[in-house]
């Protein structure tokens, strides 16, 4: 039977990357299109399995809370964002904050995965006394929050530089930065579908900073919109680039530009396909050697090929989200259960896992004959009609 390093002319550079070393742009290319999707797949799973031996896919138990939708950013790609003063904008009261993330722990979650809109009048401090606040009434909620944009955002608005900026939320309690808005990190792409947004240099800068703190992040990408293949590589060399400089991630994550009700759908109507989608996914693997871990993304490609995902190069199922409203305000909707994904790992022939951000192991709470924590059963019973 032969083997992705059995076909030429690709098959120096399957080695190369199987023996871990780095490809170069021109080499991810050829690659990258040169290969099948069952070879790019095979060498992607012995990768995975170089970096994260044996059966465990890791997930994570988050609520995504979005404490405002006011934005000033205007992307092309995101039907979640109110401009300031539409009927439909809103500020998350505390109370409402409080009650998710109640809800939240009562089903055994243990961070908040918080982002939102780029509110040209929330500032800083405003950021900080409400992670100060929810620090103050859950000290064991881990704070995932603030996206490289939003930090940006702030330190234009406050006319600070990042770092002061990321000094003063870590303080309050922010713990680690979500990748969110590298879309693709090449100016041509951000121009067309981000204008003004957060440049790649400044997305790159502030994950750099918060690495200086002490902090992690992920790495994300949002592909199959206007960006082509060499700048899907050169988005994924920088990642490599600046985690070669600082190790600040913990994971990347890519997943796909969905259309519905963007600005953008009237260019680009079709969403990229599953097949696609796995492709980038186990490129990725091999090109990202330094990134630990890599994540299948069922909230925008469904269960199944989040699945199928595991085979190719992945060890994480993403979370177990509660809440997540930009993807879905986009026409997709994926949101599924504990139990789901546990059973979608165990079908893959996996060990299913909870972690930390931090890809520690987490603790699994108690849980009734039908899998419900024990802990949920008065929030579900207060919250019964």
């Amino acid at each position: 039977m032969s083997t992705p390093t059995d076909s030429k002319p690709h098959g120096r550079l399957a080695a190369k990357a199987l023996e871990g070393g780095t490809l170069t742009p021109e080499e991810g290319l050829q690659l990258y299109r040169g290969l099948d999707l069952p070879s790019l797949g095979l060498l992607a799973n012995a990768v995975r399995q170089r970096l994260n031996p044996g059966t465990k896919v890791t997930y994570i138990v988050d609520r995504n809370l979005n404490p405002t939708n006011v934005c000033v950013t205007d992307c092309g790609f995101c039907a979640f964002y109110r401009s300031p003063g539409d009927a439909e904008a809103y500020v998350l009261p505390r109370e409402v904050i409080y009650r998710k993330i109640d809800e939240l722990l009562a089903v055994g979650g243990i961070q908040l995965l918080l982002q939102g809109g780029h509110h040209p009048y929330l500032k800083t401090a405003w950021f900080a006394q409400l992670f100060a606040d929810i620090k103050l009434r859950y000290p064991g909620v881990w704070i995932h929050g603030m996206s490289p944009p939003e930090i940006t955002h702030l330190a234009r608005l406050e006319k600070r530089d990042v770092r002061s900026v990321l000094a003063e939320l870590q303080a309050a309690g922010l713990d680690s930065i979500p990748g969110g808005g590298a879309e693709i990190l090449v100016e041509r792409v951000r121009r067309v579908i981000a204008p003004k947004k957060a440049s790649t240099a400044e997305w790159l800068e502030v994950m750099r900073q918060a690495a200086g703190l002490g902090m992690r992040g992920t790495a994300t990408m949002m592909f199959g919109h206007v960006e082509t293949d060499a700048e899907r590589v050169e988005h994924l060399t920088r990642v490599r680039e600046l985690q070669a400089e600082c190790g600040v991630f913990t994971a990347f994550i890519p997943w796909t530009y969905q259309p519905e009700h963007t600005a953008l759908q009237a260019t680009v109507p079709v969403k990229t396909s599953a097949a696609e989608y796995l492709r980038l996914l186990a490129f990725s693997r091999l090109y990202l050697q330094n990134v630990q871990h890599l994540q299948s993304s069922y909230v925008t490609q469904g269960l199944k090929v989040c699945q199928d995902g595991l085979a190719l190069g992945a060890d994480d199922f993403g979370s177990a989200m509660l809440e997540e409203n930009v993807v879905s305000s986009a026409g997709t909707f994926h949101l599924t259960t504990v139990a789901e994904i546990e059973r979608h790992i165990k079908d893959a022939g996996f060990v299913p896992q909870r972690r930390t951000m931090l890809y520690q192991e987490a603790p699994t709470p108690a849980t009734d004959r039908f899998g419900r924590p024990i802990a949920a059963k008065a929030i579900l019973s207060e919250s019964a009609p």
